[in-house]
């Protein structure tokens, strides 16, 4: 039998790199708030530089380009919210994985986060990308990434016995391409998304695909 290797100790960061860990998250954030409040178009470096409190130089030392920023803010808000989405869905979802109340819990849980400022940071993106050839070039592999974390959050919200069904794959897909389409409109009709007609025609086709 090989001996197990020890694992190598936890080193802790230096002064300077707790520090360029401050400011890069710092710029992060600015950069999802440009998205936010301005759009792709008006999140420009000089903006997130001036919201974020760094110098040109110390932006550019973390990020090589403007759009490889505005890619890397969006996933550093959403590895958090997905994260948080886990947690939640372990009280929010409280039927048990069988019961088949917990496809309306499900979908309640996952339509919700559809309506989060990472969500709307994204679509800036995936919009501009249509008319920017370099943008869609880095956005394409950083999104499938970046789905393989959204899958997975869905699949751990709707269960282990939902998530083995056969079809679920497909009835997944269906969902998170209809709620994406559905929450574009939330941007010119103001509407209440727990009460989106939506989610109950979701969750009759859900059981119908997947409690048979």
């Amino acid at each position: 039998m090989t001996p197990l290797t020890p694992l190598a100790p936890l080193v802790p960061l230096t002064t300077q790199q707790r520090r360029s860990q401050v400011s890069r998250d710092k710029i992060l954030d600015a950069a999802v708030r440009c998205l936010i409040e301005y759009g792709y178009s008006g999140a420009s470096t000089l903006k997130i530089q001036e919201l974020a409190g760094v110098s040109r130089g110390r932006l550019l030392h973390h990020f090589a380009s403007r759009d490889l920023l505005l890619i890397g803010a969006v996933h550093h808000l959403a590895a958090g919210r997905l994260a948080e989405l886990r947690n939640d869905a372990r009280e929010s979802v409280t039927a048990s994985p069988e019961d088949p109340a917990r496809i309306e819990q499900a979908i309640a849980r996952v339509w919700l986060d559809f309506h989060q400022p990472y969500f709307w940071a994204e679509m800036e993106l995936w919009i501009a990308a249509r008319h920017n050839q370099d943008l869609r070039a880095a956005l394409g592999p950083s999104e499938r990434v970046l789905y393989q974390s959204i899958y997975h959050t869905v699949d751990v919200t709707f269960g282990p016995v939902f998530s083995a069904h056969p079809r679920y794959p497909l009835v997944r897909e269906i969902l998170l391409s209809s709620m994406r389409g559905t929450s574009m409109t939330y941007s010119f009709q103001g509407r209440n998304p727990p009460t989106d007609p939506h989610l109950q025609y979701w969750a009759q086709m859900t059981r119908d695909l997947l409690c048979q």
